[in-house]
């Protein structure tokens, strides 16, 4: 098992072995700070951070096994391979307990300890990347709206910020399932107007019944108004109405909605006067709406209207490590209502969701997450755990530039390609999704290195 280079503390009193053992794990590419007692490690272990500890558990003073022990209570994500002499079972045992991740046998076989190392290093960067994942939710639970921490969703804070004081109208595009709403409950939060966040979703209801919820009707205005309803854009008087799904709002209404956006006033209908509303419109659509400009189902000037400015939402697929920053919030919320203690997602999992092209978005994902947690028989989702066409190859995934014919290098390193894209740049992540280290991912990518 191949891994990337860790940072290494060693311990062994005995100096000609300590020697022998920096000079191996330094050939290996690890950079090792190697001392002969604990009191120094716990000088190293103060002024730096470590990946992995390495030590001998017959240490004059404090044992390896009182060590693991008090390690375990102040850096607990950090793994503690300890050797021991052959036949001390017992004493590895003890240290197992006592906190160790693993144990090796004197005298120790150089390759097993090279194998163990990597197993120990992997294990420590899954749990430090799970860590600083969960850090990222704890941190973003200030801004339950907009949720990530990738370029895409940074950018579209800062948009937001920008955009939530003025009074102009904004048109959220973006695919289904990016969350439209929650972005337009952010322009209302930060905005500081008083009045509420009301939303409709334009395509939900009928015409008659969606013009009397929108602009109101008075006592006897049809059969069954046997009382007066203000409508939504009273409701939102001093604050923000979303209309969602605009574009499969009916033609004849949007002569109206234009006058209330225009005037600022509504009348309801069977009114005879028109009631002023300060009311910050926001519209949302999946479809392109100049395209429905364009075939004749959208007014022009209402377009003008409404799209005075335009934010894009970005697809879940443009958000690299979002994927799983999602998926983590998703089952920390979700598991408690299935009554399982979930951890989260085993490393081929991760993969997995981050190689899936997410036609449905951040729906999808929550869907998928939810569809999991259900079947999970142990504390971590597994592949096992996801829909089957998650171990096939998303649609389009491998599309050649002209439908080319190319030699076998080309497609890897176009599909190498492909997977960094997806990954935003992350290396390291993406020579796990393609299960390779680091340095072969470097080698593929750059062949005349090797010349």
């Amino acid at each position: 098992m191949k891994s990337e280079p860790g940072h290494l503390l060693v311990i062994e009193d005995d100096s000609a072995f300590r020697e022998l053992l920096e000079e191996t794990l330094q050939r290996k590419g690890h950079s090792v700070d190697a001392v002969a007692s604990v009191p120094q490690a716990d000088q190293c272990l103060a002024q730096d951070d470590y990946d992995l500890v390495l030590t001998d558990l017959n240490m004059p003073g404090e044992t390896g096994t009182q060590f693991c022990a008090r390690l375990q209570q102040t850096l607990p994500d950090l793994p503690v391979l300890v050797m021991t002499a052959f036949g001390s079972m017992e004493t590895a045992i003890a240290a197992l307990r006592a906190g160790a991740y693993d144990f090796i046998t004197k005298p120790v076989d150089l390759d097993l300890l090279a194998l163990t190392l990597a197993r120990a290093l992997q294990h420590r960067r899954l749990t430090r990347q799970l860590h600083l994942l969960r850090q990222q939710v704890r941190l973003n639970d200030d801004q339950q709206e907009i949720f990530g921490a990738s370029p895409a969703i940074q950018h579209l804070r800062e948009q937001i910020a920008r955009l939530a004081p003025i009074e102009s109208s904004v048109l959220l595009s973006g695919a289904s399932g990016t969350g439209k709403e929650l972005v337009a409950r952010a322009l209302h939060r930060l905005s500081g107007r008083r009045g509420e966040f009301v939303a409709i979703n334009c395509a939900a209801l009928p015409e008659n019944l969606l013009e009397s919820e929108l602009f109101g009707y008075e006592k006897g205005a049809f059969t069954d108004a046997r009382s007066a309803r203000p409508g939504l854009f009273i409701d939102a008087d001093g604050g923000t109405l979303l209309l969602d799904e605009i574009a499969e709002l009916p033609l004849s209404l949007q002569p109206k909605l234009l006058r209330v956006l225009e005037e600022r006033r509504v009348r309801p209908l069977g009114g005879r006067r028109e009631i002023a509303c300060d009311v910050r419109i926001l519209a949302a659509s999946h479809r392109r709406l100049q395209e429905a400009v364009n075939d004749g189902s959208f007014r022009e000037d209402l377009y003008y209207r409404l799209n005075v400015i335009e934010l894009h939402l970005p697809s879940l697929a443009e958000r690299g490590n979002d994927i799983l920053l999602l998926a983590e919030r998703f089952i920390a919320e979700l598991a408690p209502g299935f009554k399982k203690q979930i951890d989260g997602l085993s490393e081929p999992a991760a993969a997995r969701l981050l190689a899936w092209h997410w036609p449905g978005n951040v729906r999808e994902l929550r869907n998928v997450i939810e569809r999991a947690l259900a079947l999970c028989r142990h504390n971590r989702i597994t592949v096992e755990d996801l829909p089957a066409h998650f171990n096939h190859p998303p649609p389009g995934s491998l599309a050649l530039p002209g439908n080319k014919l190319l030699p076998l290098a080309d497609i890897e390193r176009f599909y190498i390609q492909q997977v960094l894209d997806r990954t935003q740049g992350n290396r390291t992540l993406a020579a796990r999704i393609l299960g390779i280290d680091r340095k072969t991912l470097y080698r593929k990518l750059n062949p005349e290195s090797e010349a």
